[in-house]
């Protein structure tokens, strides 16, 4: 994918930071996306450079519209234009229904479907024809767990604008997929737990063990890669078989 570029959203660490590196090594130029932690980003780019890529970091929160025109903005003066979005940023934060507050609800609301909201209407605008766009849905939209009601309601409409988008891109050749993880050995997943909800969980899973980043990061590579110009629309459920 040499001469492509990309833009990874929430990639300073986790998930993003895993698909951030998996594409670099690819070939692909990466604009690191963080709104809080610099040193990380700054850290990954750093070492994606001492392997020969080529990497920025670029602060903005996805929440804002602007910030996400100026994301867009500072990856097309670095690398002269985007080919590939990956919607990565999000936050889980869970309660059950009756205990979740305007706060913790207005906060997923804002970060994983607004903040997707907006990146993908930037995309739709500037990315080349010929792209790719994934953006994060979660296989809690089928599990249905409780405590989860405001995380999977997000999740859910991530999947729906991706079936839209799809149809609407489709002249231009740019495919628009959503990956729906379960289970990652993340800070996200893991802070909070205990480790017998750990270990029920992860005998949930048929094949034995909760993802890595890196696996994420591979079906994300898939997906963008020249083989998948013909897989659009679709939800990818990379989950080790939970659903």
């Amino acid at each position: 994918m040499s001469g492509h570029t990309a833009i990874v959203t929430g990639s300073s660490q986790g998930i993003g930071a895993a698909i951030a590196e998996r594409l670099a090594r690819d070939g692909w130029s990466v604009t690191v996306n963080f709104s809080g932690n610099e040193d990380t980003a700054r850290a990954l780019t750093d070492k994606i450079e001492s392997y020969g890529g080529r990497a920025i970091a670029v602060k903005a929160d996805v929440s804002d519209s602007a910030a996400v025109a100026h994301l867009f903005e500072e990856t097309t003066q670095a690398f002269g234009g985007v080919d590939a979005l990956v919607n990565n940023a999000g936050i889980m934060k869970l309660a059950p229904l009756a205990q979740t507050d305007d706060d913790l609800f207005d906060r997923h609301v804002a970060i994983n479907l607004k903040g997707v909201f907006n990146c993908l209407r930037e995309g739709a605008r500037q990315i080349r024809e010929g792209g790719r766009i994934v953006s994060f849905s979660s296989s809690v939209v089928g599990l249905y767990q409780p405590t989860y009601g405001a995380y999977a309601a997000t999740k859910a409409g991530v999947e729906a604008m991706t079936h839209i988008l799809a149809k609407e891109l489709g002249a231009k050749k740019i495919t628009v997929n959503a990956i729906a993880p379960g289970p990652v050995a993340t800070k996200l997943f893991l802070d909070d737990k205990t480790d017998e909800q750990i270990a029920a969980v992860t005998k949930m899973i048929p094949l034995g063990r909760l993802a890595e980043p890196d696996d994420i990061a591979a079906a994300v590579a898939m997906l963008l890669g020249p083989d998948s110009h013909w897989i659009t629309g679709q939800i990818i459920r990379a989950n080790g078989g939970v659903i």
